[in-house]
């Protein structure tokens, strides 16, 4: 069940309306329920594989807490995170490998038959997982007490809204909030309301419309040389943020209309000065996470220059690998962790290990955001031949400047109109990203007069309608993940 689909509009019509009319006490049962209904959707299989790693982990932090030595509590720890972890593994790697034996069979390198077994990435795995993770990390840390309600800990696991794709949310933030009682509140479901149609206009009219061009130059990226691949690299910049962050703003949203205040994960990122203050902005919920749960543990800042500079680079290895096994996921990882060692290296540090920040400059801005253009190019290729390609073919008969301009304009193929509605969009974007920085753009809209307000809703719903497609669903990008 997609967050831009029909059926999840009337599912969240009814939870809402349902969820309000039961008492206080069975609303945990309630939300489980409609939770594992939302999840079973997409696969009745999912929800076994939920349950059971919902039911290890509660267990085990139970166990946890009981363990007499720290030789115990390791070891339980261990038997917690491992399972997680060689699960994630086997479904990050499986269907890679068969893919490439398919390919050496094909190309007669070995003699048998092609393999048609596909293993496909349970929606959401990713995401629950380092949430029952950093669940039992937390509980090992003495951070938390173990929840003892099972109830409780598996709607924490399995809040619909969150479950799919984030944001990562933290035991000690969300188990407190689902046990308060929390009364009908008209401005906490209206503020979830617009919240979630501004999360639906970047994915409809900004993510979507950009991925049709997108995936058309990057699909066979053979065929194109110059300048449109600098255009559609910034386009998948623009389509990839409005995407995840469109998600997030649904999910946050969507959870508001219960009552329950997930984290932020998105804020404007593309306003950053420094790769090291994208990462602070962006899918902050997992940045932190690393951050917590890897980069910490191994020693973080506070040790050598040089041995700060290798945890950087195993976080973003561990990053990358996280979204993908094949190269060019790798690569897009090490490539943040060499830019964020090179800004470790300029930046100096005093005797406490703290970084002594530089004024930022304006000319910070647009390097950073073409650094991350850069990097994207990786993300996005399909293969590393093909991202290769594209970084050598970027300034192709650039010497001929009207030709450079000319073939990209044949190559995208917009009409005058979409080119506008395209440029429209960003400036819309940009501008509500802008504002964000130093207000809640949502809370301060919705101060204005009546008469200024409702125009602007009406026109943005319109807008959202018209470009929702007849109602046929795409799938988020990061559900890949």
């Amino acid at each position: 069940m997609l967050f831009n689909s029909i059926s999840f509009g009337v599912f969240l019509i009814i939870v809402f309306l349902i969820y309000y009319m039961v008492p206080h006490r069975y609303r945990w049962c309630f939300l489980l329920t409609a939770s594992y209904v939302f999840y079973m959707n997409l696969h009745i299989g999912y929800g076994l594989l939920l349950l059971t790693s919902t039911v290890l982990t509660y267990a085990l932090a139970l166990g946890l807490e009981r363990a007499g030595t720290a030789s115990q509590k390791k070891r339980l720890l261990l038997s917690g995170i491992l399972p997680l972890v060689l699960i994630l593994l086997f479904y990050k790697t499986a269907s890679p490998v068969i893919d490439r034996l398919n390919l050496m069979i094909g190309a007669g390198r070995l003699s048998l038959q092609p393999i048609t077994v596909k293993i496909m990435l349970p929606a959401g795995i990713s995401f629950y997982f380092f949430q029952s993770m950093g669940y039992l990390i937390d509980v090992y840390r003495g951070k938390i007490k173990a929840e003892r309600h099972f109830g409780y800990y598996a709607l924490f696991v399995s809040f619909f809204p969150q479950l799919l794709a984030g944001p990562i949310g933290r035991a000690g933030d969300l188990l407190p909030q689902y046990k308060k009682e929390r009364p009908f509140d008209y401005n906490n479901v209206t503020y979830g309301l617009k919240l979630m149609a501004w999360g639906y206009f970047k994915k409809l009219v900004i993510a979507d419309v950009f991925a049709g061009v997108v995936n058309k130059v990057y699909d066979q990226s053979g065929s194109y040389v110059g300048l449109v691949f600098i255009v559609v690299t910034v386009m998948f910049a623009i389509e990839i943020y409005c995407d995840f962050s469109g998600y997030s703003d649904i999910a946050i949203g969507c959870a508001k209309l219960f009552g329950i205040d997930l984290m932020t994960n998105f804020k404007s990122p593309y306003f950053s000065f420094s790769i090291r203050e994208f990462w602070s902005r962006w899918h902050i919920s997992l940045s932190t996470w690393f951050r917590d749960y890897v980069y910490i543990p191994l020693g973080g800042s506070r040790v050598s220059r040089w041995r700060h500079c290798l945890n950087l680079l195993i976080t973003f290895l561990v990053s990358g690998f996280w979204h993908g096994s094949s190269l060019t996921y790798i690569v897009w990882g090490a490539l943040h962790g060499l830019l964020q060692i090179l800004e470790t290296l300029v930046y100096p540090k005093t005797r406490k290990g703290v970084i002594v920040r530089r004024r930022k400059h304006l000319w910070q801005l647009p390097v950073t955001f073409i650094l991350l253009c850069f990097t994207w190019i990786f993300f996005r290729a399909n293969t590393m031949q093909d991202a290769l390609w594209i970084i050598s073919r970027l300034f192709w008969d650039i010497e001929r400047p009207l030709n450079y301009l000319q073939t990209c304009i044949i190559c995208l193929e917009l009409s005058r109109v979409s080119a506008l509605g395209m440029l429209a969009s960003v400036a819309v974007l940009a501008l509500y990203d802008a504002l964000s920085l130093n207000y809640d753009v949502i809370t301060v809209f919705s101060r204005q007069k009546f008469f200024i307000r409702w125009p602007v809703y009406v026109l943005f719903l319109a807008v959202i309608a018209l470009f929702s497609h007849k109602g046929v669903a795409t799938e988020f990008i990061y559900f890949q993940f």
